[in-house]
Parts: C-alpha cells; structure tokens; sequence
C-alpha cells in the first residue's frame, strides 16, 4: 500500500465506479454495492466493517487519542427516469464521460474518497485518524444510513463529505423541514349557502406562505425558502369541502434553527401545523477550519448549497466537496467526466496532506 500512487488510485477508481454502476443500488436496496465495496477494501488488505449497507474503514495506525476525519459519501441511488436513453446500469464511455446511473451522485465522489484513503491508509504518524464510509439510504435521507453509523464511529472531529460541487466548497447548507398543513371547516350542499368551506378557509395561509419574507438573510445561503408543493381537498363536487391539506416544503439557512422555523410559522398561520421531522438541519462550517482553510489555498471557491445531503445529519464540522456538477443529479443520462474524477483524487490528497 506504500507504493499507492494518485495513477493507480485514478485507474482503480475508475474501475470501482464501473462495477457500481452495474449493480443496482436504490434506496433501502444497496446490499449489492456494499458487497462491491466490502469486497474492494478487502482486496487491498483492510479488514470493512458493515452495519446495514453501510461500509466502513479505519486507517492502518488509527489511534484513539488523536482527532478523526471522516471520508463519507453515499452508495444509493435514485431511480432512473423514463428519460434514458442508455441502460443506466451499462457503464458506458463515451468522449472522456462515463455514463450510468449514480455516476455523478455520488459515485465520483465515493471513489475519489476511497481513493483518497487508500492513498493515506498505511501512512504513520498523521495527525487525524481517517474513516472512510460509504453510506446508505441519503437519497431518502433514511434512518438506517449516516444516522445509524454515526454512533458506530466514535467521536468524530470533522468530515467531508463527497457530493457533486465541481470541487469547490460548500461551506454551509440549508436544512429541510416538510410541513403537513390542514384547514378544517364544516360540509354543506354546493348548491345552497351551507357550510364552511376549507379550501377558501386555507387561501389565507397559502398566501401567507407564498409572501412571508424571514428577516435573517444568510451571507452564503440567503433567505429561508417555503415553496407550496401539495395540495389535496374535497370528496365530491356538490360537497362543501370540511378539510384542505396542503404540503410546505421549507428550506432553512444557518440563521434559523427548525425550531424557530416552526414557532414563527404557528405564530402566523391558522390552520393545524405538524412538521414530518425536525432531524434535517441547516448546517456550516467556520470559513478558519484547517479543511477549508487548506481548500482556499488550493484556489477553491467556497459558497452556500440549497441541496440537502447527510452533512445536515452531522453534528460536527463537515464540509461537502466532490467532482461531478449537482446539476446532473437525477437527470437522464446521468454521467461524470473521468478528468473530474482525476482532478478530484488530487485535490482531496493536496487538501489532506496539508493538514495531515
């Protein structure tokens, strides 16, 4: 492993993001590439453990009184749309791009961080321990992914984790909460003047949510966001509607905690409030933490990601990095250029090794 050059982590991991491709890996279904990377790690003599789909490492001279970095990204994918074009389980390469699905999220980034860890594995006296996890069920952000290793871990002092951000840094994040809202009113005959209707009851609280501006603007991920997605009421069309459900998807920055959210919303609207979970937070890392500190100096940009990952189910510093565009993300045709993967192995090394 001391002969581990960045080529041979390049070719390798090119070759693993190939083999996960091939295996179908949705949500809650990943056993297939936890087999694939438990087999990969065994093959260069680490010992994995397994919790779950979840698959994980720890470097060769780990030292429980040293600080530990933690190397994560996920494994499960989305399901491919009707748009394919390609078989999304073929790898296929076609003018430095390799296609499939979860080539871009996450698997560029996956490899190049187990490439990373490999690089550093049987090196002695670094100053941070080094876990590497792959991760299962962040699409679906699940309770049996990050959030059930993380105990299995240990004390962790900082990570990143893998998603694609064309290896630029995002140093904060906006967390989610999903609101179920409800309206109720009482059922009369269409016809006649009876009743109360909820869905015009619910107008009130719709408009609300559509214009509400939160006073805390965050410098990297702006202004909390509610967006309207659902809406569902009435039985029958000569029926008085006597409830109106609707759905709020919120986006939090770093300003807010969940809980504020949800009391400033109570605060505001009259219909019934029951937000599905409160675990999905916004989440930042000091712009002096030696990783991004380390990633400045390598010229990478640092800025504010609307999209959720398991960074929101940390509760240590953790910065989100990796190769591929978030723009491909569950898009058909997914694919990742090989130069991104590449140039994403060698900064993850050139970012480590200045704080290892």
């Amino acid at each position: 492993m001391s002969n581990y050059s960045q080529q041979i982590a390049y070719t390798e991991a090119v070759q693993l993001l190939r083999q996960l491709i091939a295996v179908p890996s949705f949500s809650k279904e990943e056993h297939g590439t936890a087999m694939v990377l438990q087999q990969f790690l065994q093959s260069h003599g680490i010992v994995p453990n397994r919790l779950m789909n979840n698959v994980w490492a720890t470097n060769k001279y780990y030292d429980a009184t040293k600080p530990t970095l933690l190397l994560n990204s996920h494994h499960d994918t989305v399901k491919p749309n009707n748009a394919y074009t390609n078989n999304p389980f073929t790898p296929i390469e076609v003018d430095g791009k390799l296609f499939g699905l979860g080539s871009n999220d996450a698997g560029g980034s996956l490899v190049s961080l187990l490439a990373t860890f490999l690089f550093f594995y049987d090196k002695p006296n670094l100053k941070y321990n080094l876990v590497f996890a792959a991760s299962a069920e962040e699409e679906i952000s699940g309770t049996n992914g990050i959030a059930a290793l993380l105990p299995e871990l240990g004390a962790i002092d900082a990570a990143i984790v893998g998603e694609p951000t064309l290896m630029q840094m995002a140093i904060s994040e906006k967390g989610l909460i999903v609101l179920d809202c409800e309206t109720n009113g009482i059922a009369g005959h269409a016809a006649r003047d009876e009743g109360e209707n909820a869905i015009y009851k619910s107008l009130q609280d719709i408009t609300w949510f559509q214009n509400y501006q939160f006073p805390r603007v965050s410098d990297t991920l702006g202004p909390v966001k509610m967006s309207l997605t659902m809406i569902n009421a009435g039985t029958q069309h000569n029926v008085v509607p006597t409830s109106c459900k609707f759905t709020v998807d919120v986006r939090v920055n770093d300003c807010y905690t969940n809980e504020e959210i949800v009391e400033e919303v109570k605060k505001h609207v009259n219909c019934n409030v029951a937000p599905r979970s409160m675990r999905l937070r916004s989440t930042t890392i000091d712009i002096n933490h030696p990783l991004v500190k380390s990633g400045i100096e390598l010229g990478k940009e640092k800025f504010g990601s609307s999209t959720l990952s398991d960074k929101a189910l940390m509760d240590f510093p953790a910065l989100k990095m990796g190769p591929g565009d978030s723009a491909r993300s569950h898009t058909a045709d997914e694919f990742i250029y090989l130069l991104e993967i590449e140039e994403g192995i060698d900064i993850y090394i050139k970012m480590l090794t200045q704080i290892l």
